[in-house]
């Protein structure tokens, strides 16, 4: 059996995944959003009762912050995100999703379900149970390594 880069697999997969989730997307969700920016989006609306700052989208999308503060920049400019003074703190500023953007998400999110349920077709619960642990391990296994290069 020939041996496998774990690397090429997954850029592999990410290049199909983004292709295809891309690929019948309407107009006004194509052109001014990446992959971060809907994750950014979908968290919004999963915490949409909830006040959302900076730190919060850093810790869930495991970045940097200078990288979270660049993206919620463009989004900020696209008139996906608005920023608005928190009341416990005036330094930080609560995310908030633009109103015609959350009817976008909306349409999306079913799209984005059955996607999901593609990538998972003829896999058995064992096997993604065990795909999802692995997936964990390698990222622990890069935290570990991040952890060691910051000291």
């Amino acid at each position: 059996m020939k041996k496998k880069s774990i690397l090429h697999e997954m850029k592999t997969l990410d290049h199909l995944i983004i292709r295809n989730l891309f690929l019948e997307m309407p107009e006004y969700l194509k052109k001014p959003m990446t992959l971060t920016q809907m994750q950014i989006m979908g968290y919004l609306m999963k915490n949409k009762n909830q006040d959302v700052y900076q730190n919060d989208l850093e810790s869930f999308l495991n970045l940097r912050r200078a990288t979270v503060s660049g993206v919620l920049k463009t989004m900020e400019k696209n008139n996906l995100i608005k920023r608005e003074k928190a009341l416990k703190d005036a330094r930080t500023k609560k995310i908030i999703l633009n109103e015609d953007v959350k009817k976008k998400c909306d349409i999306q999110k079913n799209r984005f379900r059955d996607f999901e349920e593609i990538l998972k077709k003829d896999i058995s619960e064992r096997d993604l149970e065990t795909f999802f642990n692995v997936l964990v391990q390698m990222q622990q296994n890069i935290k570990i390594l991040d952890s060691s290069k910051c000291k």
